[in-house]
């Protein structure tokens, strides 16, 4: 029993790969940054003994990268993951009109097209063995826009549509599609942020989130977890 997830090096990607090698996954993670993965790789070990771990450094904006990655999860693990969370995603603030040129593209081929064909490469099996549990990490960002939201808000609100489709297509199989939307998490995205402990959420809280979700019975899903801080977004 396997679980994949995207984008873990840190935030909210390490916290839900540390939750489920705890609750007696094996995991198959990547990022970018291969000196951060590695201990990311290190502290999802520590989580229990005997946990395996592939961590990959990958480009999930590079389409054959990507494919790479699901090919080596599938020599390593087998073609059927219990759990898929696709969290990569980069957030540049930014406005529509100010943007500089090919910036939506850079954006949608991680925070989308990523999530489009790691998902394409193992839904076949979990067709066929009519289970699975797919999670897009989408954002409040896909509900509403907000003033310099720019490219970043236009991907998650197309993550959310991609989830929902792919929510209905799935039904008749039996696999279940969430997609997550959390508003503002301490993440990298958030450093420098001054603003006391408790104005933001913490990133196991979408893990445990995610845990939850995975938990119902066969015959129940959560199809949308909209997520925010207490005293609400930051705008």
């Amino acid at each position: 029993m396997y679980a994949i997830i995207t984008g873990a090096s840190r935030g909210i990607g390490l916290a839900t790969a540390e939750k489920l090698a705890a609750e007696g996954f094996d995991i198959a993670i990547c990022a970018r940054n291969a000196a951060v993965l590695k201990e990311a790789g290190e502290s999802i070990q520590q989580q229990r003994q005997g946990a395996k771990v592939l961590a990959e450094t990958v480009d999930m904006g590079d389409k054959q990268a990507v494919l790479g990655f699901a090919k080596k999860i599938k020599e390593t693990f087998g073609d059927t993951p219990a759990i898929l969370v696709n969290n990569a995603g980069i957030f540049t603030p930014g406005a529509v009109h100010e943007e500089e040129d090919g910036h939506l593209e850079k954006m949608m081929a991680v925070n989308l097209y990523s999530a489009y064909h790691l998902t394409r490469a193992f839904i076949p099996a979990m067709k066929a063995a009519r289970k699975g549990h797919v999670f897009n990490l989408c954002s409040t960002a896909s509900h509403k826009a907000y003033p310099n939201g720019g490219s970043y808000s236009i991907t998650k609100f197309a993550l959310l549509g991609f989830s929902k489709n792919l929510r209905e297509e799935m039904k008749p199989f039996n696999v279940k599609v969430t997609s997550v939307s959390p508003g503002p998490v301490w993440t990298a995205s958030w450093e420098g942020f001054e603003a006391p402990a408790d104005r933001l959420m913490e990133a196991r809280d979408v893990a445990d989130m995610i845990w939850a979700a995975y938990n119902l019975s066969p015959q129940a899903v959560i199809e949308d977890i909209l997520m925010r801080p207490m005293l609400g977004d930051i705008g």
